[in-house]
């Protein structure tokens, strides 16, 4: 078997990142795992036990040496959770299981359960047991790179030998387990194909856990690792399975047919028509949706109500992560990932009815075999058009540009990443607050989403993208022309006439009086009200430390997205007031200050919340001095949550301080000025003087816990070496890691400077 040359390469740049950070287990370790789960549950084992000792060992998920318990649930330096998960369901997967209530062993369906006396429990672990015996047995004589129709025979063998186990995903898992060079870990045989897709193999025909396994077997072994390495790989670089929906661009509404490819690939969205079903955000995933869905259909397009179960479809069944095809007659235009919920959209009656999907790749294809043929939205599930698919996807280096929306349209793309989950929060509620440790990029995401949101609302591109004017609109002038985005930061002294309405002492004619003013947020829901083809932004910065009921007074009534349009009376003016629904506000807020916890309920509700954690990989690859950043944040942080207390998580230190104009610092110099002037200090803060906590943190090399001191004379430039071996000592252990080695390979800064030197010798006239 040959892999195709790019999945090689994809494979093994994948395995790479994964051994750096750690996630794949050498060959010695994972075969002690192995040995260790044979050892307590193989067949020797098994064959010495009977009664209740059988029942207890295999079942008892209460009993955390039992057999059951290290196949679902084990996660520790003994046996960790990386050979295949089977979680989900009830403990009826297992055919048995032992009542907690009533410590009564039960068995049968979820519909119709039955007790068992003690007699007849042993009798279906022994049951249980001998399959299993019998099932490893096959395996044992079982050849190496065996073919596909061995694995096919070995099907019917095991359901043959062990009927009730063998199909089971605890029984593969369990066979896995001790022939992990025979099987693969997957125990889903939905994984098993879905994996196998993605490897551009078309599945062996036919229904079992154990007919796939040869695949990865030849796949691992050309690949050069162990089939545990190779699994985890796949899972890291394909993700969970997905489906592939066939959606035609020319779908038929009440007009007729229409192609909508540029619309939907210049909009970054897939979508439909039937103006007439209104808003269907409301619609489930049950059959009462769906029955809902019809009844709809038939109301306002009477015979055409066949439709109704494609457009149940493709608002309650599509998911986030789906693959979209789009589709002109049996021509293929486009694939895109579905990034988003679905959202209607009034504003374009033909197809108001969407998907945001970020298209992936763009051509005219045929598929290898015509399926869901005169269907508007179907689901393809002949592997050789799904591999054909992935095919295309691989060969797709890279997308053109989508074309930009006109500026007329509104059209906002869906982000990605943070942006996009905080775009997603914002068109469900209208607000969020993005929380998390100092450092972590709160407000910098606010402010970036923000600016974009507004620009491709306004003008279809990303605020980067804008003209000088243009972007002048979007933020104002700063010489009191207000724009689209503003922003303001929550304080003690700030209050409710700064945020909405009150009086403020003014001079007029050499007289101190006081004048009514409008607040910032007043401002610009004004604004907005007059606007309401743009979006208007505000970013609240550090919301949590102003007096949030105060400030926001009887706002809150109005300020939930259901309740946007609706009036109130200021109670100052006497003004009706309310927030449009173009109106957006983004609150950042640093949990070293405040939990999320201590929040005022009422604002809880109103808002969504998206946390952002310290993340070292935008740091990965970067070292200074020999500290290789990634790791050295990860170890810090690690010690902050282990000495620190409670509340630790909260504050850890945020890869934004090894930041330097976006970029991770190169420097050492610059890296030891943040350490000195930034970290140390808020450590100290966190310990408020337990230098013995802080001693823990940074080690004895940096702080003397005698003198309660931090050693800043290592900072000098002078002490370079003796800072860095300060900063190492409370993890040596980062020294070893593939960026640091990696490091070592790299020419030496004094050899490029010689060489620069030299040149500049060469090409200096003589005098």
């Amino acid at each position: 078997m040959t892999l195709d040359e790019k999945l090689v390469q994809d494979i093994k740049k994948t395995q790479a990142e994964l051994a750096e950070e750690g996630k794949l287990f050498p060959l010695t370790q994972l075969q002690g795992f192995y040995e260790t789960f044979r050892k307590r549950f193989g067949p020797e084992h098994l064959k010495n036990l009977d009664g209740e000792a059988l029942l207890n060992t295999m079942h008892n998920h209460s009993d955390r040496d039992s057999l059951v318990y290290w196949l679902e649930f084990k996660n520790d330096d003994e046996l960790p959770a990386i050979f295949g998960s089977i979680a989900g369901g009830s403990a009826l997967k297992f055919g048995i299981y032992r009542r907690k209530e009533t410590g009564i062993w039960m068995t049968g369906s979820p519909q119709d359960q039955r007790e068992l006396s003690i007699e007849e429990a042993v009798q279906i672990a022994r049951t249980h047991r001998d399959q299993l015996i019998r099932g490893a047995e096959l395996l044992e004589r079982f050849p190496a790179n065996a073919t596909d129709v061995d694995y096919a025979a070995l099907q019917e063998d095991m359901a043959e030998a062990a009927p009730d186990v063998s199909d089971s995903v605890w029984g593969h898992k369990y066979f896995s387990m001790l022939y992990p060079d025979k099987l693969d870990d997957y125990h889903n045989p939905d994984y098993q194909r879905f994996h196998l897709i993605k490897l551009l193999q078309v599945p062996p025909e036919g229904n079992g856990r154990y007919l796939v396994a040869g695949r990865y077997v030849a796949i691992a072994n050309e690949l050069g690792m162990p089939l545990n390495h190779l699994t985890t790989i796949l899972n890291h670089r394909d993700g969970n399975p997905h489906r592939y929906w066939r959606v035609l661009v020319n779908y038929p509404n009440a007009e007729g047919f229409e192609n909508n490819w540029d619309l939907m690939r210049g909009g970054s969205y897939a979508a439909i028509g039937w103006a007439e079903l209104g808003d269907l955000s409301g619609i489930q995933h049950n059959r009462e949706s769906k029955n809902h869905v019809r009844s709809l259909m038939k109301s306002h397009y009477g015979d055409k109500g066949r439709w109704a179960n494609e457009i149940f479809n493709f608002v309650a069944t599509m998911a986030e992560g789906d693959l979209v095809l789009a589709f002109e007659g049996l021509t293929l235009l486009g694939i895109g990932r579905v990034i988003g919920t679905y959202a209607y959209v009034p504003s374009t009656p033909k197809i108001p009815h969407r998907r945001p999907v970020e298209w992936l790749a763009e051509g005219k294809w045929e598929l290898p075999q015509s399926e869901a043929k005169g269907r508007a939205i179907g689901e393809l599930k002949q592997p050789a058009n799904l591999v054909e698919i992935e095919r295309h996807l691989l060969d797709v280096s890279l997308l053109p540009p989508s074309p930009l929306p006109s500026p007329s349209s509104g059209a906002v793309p869906q982000l990605r990443g943070v942006p996009g989950r905080i775009q997603s929060v914002l068109e469900r509620k209208g607000q969020v607050i993005l929380y998390g440790p100092p450092g972590t990029g709160k407000t910098y995401w606010a402010i970036r989403v923000a600016y974009d949101l507004a620009a491709y609302s306004s003008f279809g591109c990303a605020f980067d993208q804008l003209t000088d004017e243009q972007k002048q609109f979007v933020v104002g002038n700063g010489q009191g022309s207000e724009g689209l985005m503003r922003m303001c930061s929550f304080h003690p002294a700030y209050g409710y006439e700064d945020f909405l309405e009150g009086y403020k002492p003014v001079t007029a004619n050499n007289q101190l009086v006081f004048e009514r003013h409008d607040g910032i947020f007043k401002r610009l829901c004004e604004e907005a009200q007059k606007n309401p083809d743009h979006r208007f932004y505000l970013v609240i910065d550090e919301i949590n430390r102003g007096d949030i009921p105060r400030i926001f007074g009887e706002l809150l009534t109005i300020l939930e997205k259901d309740k946007r349009g609706r009036s109130i009376l200021l109670p100052l003016s006497g003004a009706p007031f309310y927030v449009p629904g173009n109106v957006y506000v983004i609150g950042t807020m640093n949990t070293a200050d405040r939990s999320i916890a201590l929040l005022d309920t009422a604002l809880r509700r109103r808002f969504g919340f998206i946390e952002l954690m310290p993340d070292s990989s935008i740091l990965r690859g970067t070292v200074v001095g020999g500290i290789p950043l990634a790791p050295w944040l990860d170890a810090l942080n690690r010690r902050i949550c282990d000495h620190i207390g409670r509340d630790a998580r909260n504050l850890q230190i945020g890869h934004a301080y090894l930041l330097d104009n976006g970029q991770p610092v190169s420097d050492f110099a610059r890296f030891a000025r943040i350490v000195q002037d930034d970290v140390v200090p808020l450590l100290e803060e966190y310990c408020y003087e337990d230098y013995t906590a802080l001693e823990r943190i940074l080690g004895k090399g940096l702080v003397d816990e005698n003198a309660q001191r931090i050693r800043h004379e290592l900072f000098d430039s002078s002490r370079k070496d003796e800072l860095i071996a300060a900063l190492l000592v409370p993890c040596p252990e980062i020294v070893t890691s593939a960026q640091a080695v990696a490091s070592e390979a790299a020419e030496p800064e004094e050899a490029l400077d010689e060489e620069d030197e030299q040149d500049v010798e060469e090409t200096v006239p003589p005098v």
